[in-house]
């Protein structure tokens, strides 16, 4: 614990030092920003700061743990990801090149070892093992992450942000059910993040842009694989669904609301979850903060999720669907039509 911390405070440090070199970088390469009708901020901004997460988080990571099957497949994943998200930030692939991007990093990672091989039944409490499904099922599973991470990048500090909580949950499961190696780097992706995120929350001097954005979103699918892999308790796959929930439910939400409105799915819009706390009179930075308090007590639920039985996970499982589905509409985040 006490190493991990320090490979965590270290992690930290490479970043801070990093990412006024990478937004030069960005500049000079053009991976800017610049707003438009959709976006919130008003001047050109850097972005491709995710790239000082990547390379603080390999850093620490390989020099601490070396090159295994699994982190040697975890590098190369993330690395091909990177270098989509930095073609992206400078010229705006098109969204199928950049999936294709997605599938093919969650296909190395597969290829060296890392999957869910079970599912378990939270009605019934029985685990099945997938064989050969576990392959699509996990690929699905790591490029629904990373784009739902990807939709949730609006505002200063939000990505980031709740990538912090969700890394910061999954090392508390970590090292609570004994899946140590996943905890440790988990623990070096928090110090990574929380040093891109000294000059991405608000007033931002950098975005993480798709590098950034798909990058985090790559890591916490991983890390809640090598989680659930470990672990047989029933409600082992619900867990890091609520880790991840905020950013899983947004792009729900935005499924729903754009087939509501006969809009491509694909189609961007100003009905996120911050767009509406926006709308209601929030201010950027309590908008943000409020998203972190809603995230942190979702995880927390996922954390306590672990220690109860099928009767009582269902029963807190419906209670917090209720809430989230009542909260969703009371917003507008289901309802809002385009304007």
């Amino acid at each position: 614990m006490l190493k991990d911390l320090l490979m965590a405070f270290i992690a930290l440090v490479i970043s801070l030092l990093l990412v006024p070199f990478v937004a030069k970088l960005a500049v000079k390469i053009g991976a800017v920003d610049k707003p438009n009708a959709r976006k919130v901020h008003t001047r050109i901004m850097p972005r491709m700061g995710g790239l000082a997460i990547y390379l603080s988080f390999f850093a620490v990571l390989l020099l601490s743990h070396g090159f295994s099957k699994q982190i040697l497949g975890i590098f190369l994943g993330g690395t091909i990801l990177v270098l989509v998200g930095i073609v992206d930030d400078m010229k705006d692939i098109p969204a199928k090149v950049k999936l294709l991007g997605q599938i093919i990093a969650a296909c190395v990672v597969v290829a060296f070892g890392v999957r869910v091989d079970f599912m378990t039944n939270i009605f019934q409490g029985d685990t099945f093992f997938l064989s050969f499904f576990s392959i699509p099922v996990t690929i699905i599973w790591i490029v629904a992450i990373i784009n739902a991470v990807n939709l949730i990048d609006g505002l200063d500090g939000l990505a980031a942000g709740i990538s912090t909580i969700a890394a910061i949950t999954m090392a508390i499961a970590g090292y609570a059910g004994g899946q140590t190696e996943m905890a440790s780097m988990a623990m070096i992706l928090i110090g990574a993040t929380l040093g891109f995120l000294r000059y991405n929350f608000h007033p931002a001097k950098i975005f993480m842009g798709d590098t950034g954005s798909m990058f985090l979103g790559y890591t916490l699918a991983v890390f809640a694989v090598l989680g659930v892999a470990k672990s047989f308790t029933m409600l082992s796959l619900v867990t890091p669904i609520l880790v991840l929930a905020i950013p899983i439910l947004d792009t729900l939400f935005a499924i729903i609301r754009r087939k509501m409105n006969h809009k491509p799915i694909f189609k961007p819009d100003k009905h996120h979850l911050h767009h509406c706390l926006l709308n209601y009179g929030f201010s950027h930075r309590d908008t943000v903060l409020i998203i972190y308090a809603v995230s942190a007590i979702l995880a927390l639920c996922g954390l306590i999720m672990t220690y109860l039985n099928s009767t009582q996970g269902i029963c807190l499982l419906a209670v917090i669907s209720v809430v989230i589905i009542y909260g969703a509409l009371k917003i507008g985040v289901i309802g809002n039509k385009d304007e």
